[in-house]
């Protein structure tokens, strides 16, 4: 397939200068600490003795160019769509037939969401699978974000970035290809496969936007739910009743004033650090500390994307984008999608869906509750992520 010099797809490799490095070095040993309330714990937000400790082994322990070379074991590559540079892996698999799978991101995550579930995906025999479950995987960095950034124009909301997908496979010739995301991945999965049903094969999210409980359910709606589904909207009301009181202000930042933000967390990299690991420690299923979920090395390397791309200020105008685009390029499951859609259900994630609001809008093919695991499924539990996404592919392949 011939490309114009528009469309040109160059290869990728990732080098960090070691002068960035010594940088962040020279950084962390000069953090200024802020004072803390005696006994507060994680209240007030990240404490200082947590991340005091966490500081150390990022700077003494933690081995960016171990981590470097393991991104780079993935073919990546770069183009240009709609005007922005777009980073991306694409990794074949070996079996020729294999089904074309796009993996999406999600804030304050990154392509480093998916390093545990691509080898499984596309090479399911050596990972004691069928050969037939098999998918030529592609993972891109949304625009704005880690390796695709930073953005300089405004605009790229989930409409927009859906579009730009959809470019993405066309030039790597796949007219028809799966979805996969949580967080805006799932957003901007849900969206494509409502825009452009014709290209997708199917959706498969562990997030579903708009379908939590976002107002305390009414008696009749309750009483017309079985008494599981019952209890799982309550439970979403009071979860989603908590992050309005008290998790939502990062939203509320970005939403409005992100660069404002991104001046501190592009001149700290302590300040990323804490700006992000809240997030795993409140969405994760963990009691105490993120590491209970998702593993420090891979938590530090996707932080570590933000840092070194200087992307805080362009990751977070992806909210702001959403929260001042209105009509049909406004992220909103309102419109009803007709892409088969599966919902995997992660009994830890403060969105999680509910099945009977997923029904209003999704051709809903495939519904899948687990018992443990959070909001960042890939990283957590990609053992249980990995077979549920096998299975519902599966399942459309062998529809008559």
């Amino acid at each position: 397939m011939t490309s114009t010099p528009a469309e040109r797809i160059e290869p990728f490799r990732l080098s960090v200068p070691q002068s960035d490095l010594d940088d962040l070095h020279d950084r962390l040993d000069r953090t200024r600490w802020p004072a803390e309330l005696p006994g507060a714990g994680w209240e007030y937000g990240v404490p200082a003795g947590y991340l005091r400790e966490l500081v150390r082994y990022w700077r003494h322990e933690y081995d960016w160019r171990a981590a470097e070379a393991e991104l780079n074991r993935w073919p990546q590559f770069t183009t240009t769509i709609d005007g922005t540079n777009v980073h991306f892996a694409h990794v074949r698999s070996p079996e020729p037939d294999a089904t074309p799978l796009v993996l999406t991101h999600g804030w304050p995550g990154s392509v480093v969401e998916f390093l545990d579930v691509v080898g499984p995906l596309t090479d399911p025999v050596a990972h004691g699978g069928d050969a037939a479950d098999a998918f030529h995987v592609v993972v891109p960095s949304i625009p704005g974000f880690g390796l695709s950034g930073p953005t300089t124009e405004r605009g790229w909301e989930a409409r927009r970035v859906a579009d730009a997908w959809v470019e993405l496979m066309r030039r790597l010739g796949y007219e028809r290809f799966g979805l996969q995301g949580g967080d805006w991945g799932a957003g901007i999965s849900r969206e494509l496969g409502r825009v452009h049903p014709e290209r997708v094969i199917g959706v498969h999210l562990n997030l579903l936007p708009g379908a939590q409980a976002a107002t305390e359910p009414a008696e009749e709606e309750l009483a017309a739910l079985d008494p599981g589904e019952r209890e799982r909207t309550l439970l979403s009301w009071r979860r989603w009743d908590a992050w309005l009181r008290d998790g939502a202000g990062y939203a509320g930042l970005q939403s409005t004033r992100p660069h404002t933000l991104a001046y501190a967390l592009t001149d700290s990299p302590v300040g990323q650090l804490a700006w992000i690991v809240e997030k795993f420690r409140e969405w994760a299923d963990c009691e105490e500390l993120p590491e209970e979920a998702v593993d420090r090395d891979r938590l530090l390397t996707n932080v570590m994307l933000y840092w070194l791309t200087g992307t805080a200020g362009s990751s977070g105008r992806i909210y702001y984008e959403r929260a001042h685009t209105s009509g049909d390029r406004a992220w909103q499951p309102a419109e009803p999608s007709t892409a088969p859609t599966a919902l995997a259900v992660f009994p830890a994630d403060p969105q999680m869906p509910l099945r009977h609001k997923a029904e209003r809008t999704e051709n809903l093919v495939r519904w899948t509750e687990f018992d443990r695991g959070g909001h960042f499924a890939a990283l957590e539990e990609p053992d249980l992520l990995v077979p549920d996404i096998r299975a519902f592919f599966r399942g459309l392949r062998e529809k008559p």
